[in-house]
């Protein structure tokens, strides 16, 4: 499918779900809040589907998130991004950082990096580093691997990760790297991004060439997205995404990080916790009218 080509001197927004599950008022406050932003800066919003999981994304979910956007009455530009059909272009940039010496395999399983990391708080009395979102950060176990046994080991078909090492991104870019953002009258506030924090984050799989981190970066650029509005909970991932734009030499949008709803329990409201869905609120007879009303979209 065409990628969309917004006029270039327009704000360009997108609302980008994942098709693996139905969406809630959490994916409806961000939709209306990207909707009322475009409108407000003069822009146009894109909807991008994010379906690089192909394992849990699935064409009725899909289906759903076309019809929930028009049930909901939001106005969007242009043709829709899906990511599955361009795989192609997240592993020529892949090649574009293996050639610069800044990615490595890495065989290790999420059981194998919570083994070293226990291994490592046991030597030393000490917790180990977690990255924002709570997981141990990767202690390096595969960076000392050589070349020659790491293609062996791939060659073999071996389940393994592409990373990239940190350390050296940062030494290419600098380690002053920054992102901005902005608030909804349009005023910008420079942030330093922390990206050591997040290790040696991983960028690809064996059966999928991107991550969601890798996707992002690239399909905004492909995409002209100068402003990405999204909720608070990703806000720690920017450090990953501002250096890959430094890295890549792409452009780099202006960010708002919008409220999270909460559940009576306390929690975010989230597909795997099968919160409400849209569809189960239609059903039972709320109007697109009252969950605008309730979200403070009048």
């Amino acid at each position: 499918m065409a990628t969309s080509s917004p006029d270039s001197s327009k704000p360009v927004f997108r609302f980008a779900p994942s098709p693996n599950g139905q969406l809630h008022l959490g994916h409806a406050l961000s939709a209306l809040t990207n909707e009322r932003m475009a409108e407000r800066f003069g822009g146009s919003l894109l909807l991008r589907i994010e379906d690089i999981d192909l394992t849990r994304c699935r064409p009725e979910f899909e289906q759903a998130i076309h019809d929930d956007l028009t049930w909901l009455g939001i106005r969007l530009d242009g043709a829709v991004r899906r990511q599955s059909e361009h795989f192609d272009d997240y592993r020529a940039v892949l090649g574009r950082l293996q050639a610069k010496g800044l990615i490595y395999p890495c065989f290790c399983s999420r059981q194998k990096v919570k083994q070293a990391v226990a291994a490592k708080e046991a030597e030393s009395g000490q917790p180990w580093p977690r990255d924002p979102d709570g997981s141990p950060v990767y202690p390096g176990t595969c960076r000392s691997l050589s070349r020659q046994e790491a293609e062996a080991r791939i060659a073999a078909g071996e389940a393994h990760v592409l990373r990239l090492a940190m350390d050296r991104a940062l030494a290419m870019i600098g380690s002053d790297v920054w992102y901005r953002l902005f608030d909804e009258s349009g005023t910008e506030t420079v942030i330093k991004a922390r990206p050591t924090r997040w290790g040696d984050v991983v960028l690809a799989r064996k059966d999928v060439p991107t991550s969601y981190h890798l996707s992002v970066v690239i399909d905004d650029a492909i995409q002209r997205v100068s402003h990405v509005v999204r909720g608070r909970d990703l806000e720690a991932a920017t450090d990953i995404h501002a250096v890959l734009q430094r890295l890549l030499g792409l452009p780099a949008p202006r960010y708002h990080f919008h409220r999270l709803l909460i559940d009576e329990t306390g929690q975010k409201l989230a597909k795997s916790r099968l919160s409400e869905s849209l569809a189960d609120l239609r059903a039972r007879g709320v109007t697109a009218a009252e969950v605008r009303a309730q979200l403070g979209f009048t």
